[in-house]
C-alpha cells in the first residue's frame, strides 16, 4: 500500500499531463487546464482581407481607382483585352458595347443569373475611349454648363468607363434607362441586391456625392472581382474610396 501511494505522488508532481491509477489499476491519461489553454492560444488568427493585393493606380488593375482626384495614367489609356459581351446591348456592335474580358465575362454570368430570376437586363454603355468621353462631356457642358456637367459626367481621362471595367445597366424594356427611377424597378432592385455576387458594385451610391463626386447612379456598376465586392458587402462599405482608405474626391 505504501509503495502504491508513493508512485501516485511522484507522478502527480511532474506537472502538466499526468497519470493516475483507476479502480481497475489501469493507467489513465489526464490533461490539465493549463495544457488546454496553451493549445488554444497557439491557434493561428483568421486571415484578414488583403487590400493591397492589386494596384489602385495601374490602369490594368481590376482595382484601379478613377475619380476626380485620380485620372487614368496615361489619360488616353486603352485596354488591350476588350470584348463584346454576349448580352443584350443598346447599340449592337458599337465600340461602347465592349468591356475588358474579365468584366465582360462576369457581366454575362450576372445577366444569366438575373434571367433565372425573371429579370431581363441590357448593357446600355460599357467602354468609352478617351475621344468618345471628350465629345460626350463637351456636349453636356454645352447644354448644362461645367458645374452641372461635373456632377454626372466625367472629364476625359477621369472616366471609369474608359477602364473597360464599368457598365451602365438598364432594363431590356428600356424603362427608366440611365435614370434614378431605375432603382425602384424590379431590375434596379435585383441589381442592387445581387451585383456583388458577380464581382460588381454600385459605384455611385445614394447620398455619397461628397465622396465619389457624382450624383446617385443606381444603373452604373463597376467590376472589382467577387472577393472584393463580397468583402465590401460584409463590411457594409459602399464606396471604393472608403473601402481602400482613400480621401474623398468631390471635385477636380
Amino acid at each position: 500500500m505504501v509503495v502504491v501511494l508513493c508512485i501516485v505522488v511522484i507522478a502527480a508532481g511532474a506537472g502538466g499531463a499526468w497519470w493516475h491509477y483507476g479502480h481497475t489499476g489501469a493507467k489513465q491519461p489526464t490533461t490539465t487546464a493549463k495544457t488546454t489553454t496553451q493549445a488554444a492560444s497557439t491557434q493561428p488568427p483568421k486571415p484578414s482581407f488583403d487590400k493591397t493585393q492589386y494596384s489602385l493606380t495601374d490602369p490594368n488593375s481590376i482595382w484601379v481607382i478613377v475619380n476626380k482626384k485620380n485620372p487614368l495614367k496615361p489619360k488616353t489609356y486603352v485596354p488591350n483585352d476588350l470584348i463584346f459581351p454576349t448580352v443584350p446591348t443598346r447599340v449592337p456592335g458599337n465600340v461602347s458595347m465592349q468591356m475588358r474580358k474579365v468584366a465582360g465575362t462576369a457581366l454575362e454570368t450576372m445577366f444569366a443569373g438575373a434571367k433565372k430570376d425573371g429579370i431581363n437586363l441590357m448593357l446600355s454603355s460599357g467602354y468609352r475611349p478617351y475621344t468618345f468621353q471628350q465629345v460626350l462631356y463637351n456636349n453636356y457642358v454645352a447644354s448644362s454648363g461645367v458645374a452641372a456637367a461635373d456632377t454626372f459626367s466625367a472629364r476625359p481621362g477621369y472616366s471609369e468607363h474608359q477602364t473597360g471595367l464599368a457598365a451602365d445597366i438598364e432594363p431590356l424594356s428600356e424603362k427608366c434607362d440611365v435614370d434614378q427611377c431605375f432603382a425602384n424597378l424590379p431590375e434596379g432592385k435585383w441589381l442592387a441586391a445581387n451585383a456583388y455576387k458577380y464581382g460588381f458594385v454600385i459605384r455611385y451610391p445614394k447620398g455619397k456625392d461628397s465622396v465619389t463626386g457624382y450624383e446617385y447612379e443606381p444603373w452604373h456598376v463597376r467590376y472589382v472581382g467577387v472577393e472584393a465586392a463580397t468583402e465590401m458587402q460584409k463590411e457594409d462599405v459602399v464606396t471604393l474610396e472608403t473601402f481602400f482608405g482613400l480621401p474623398p474626391a468631390p471635385t477636380y
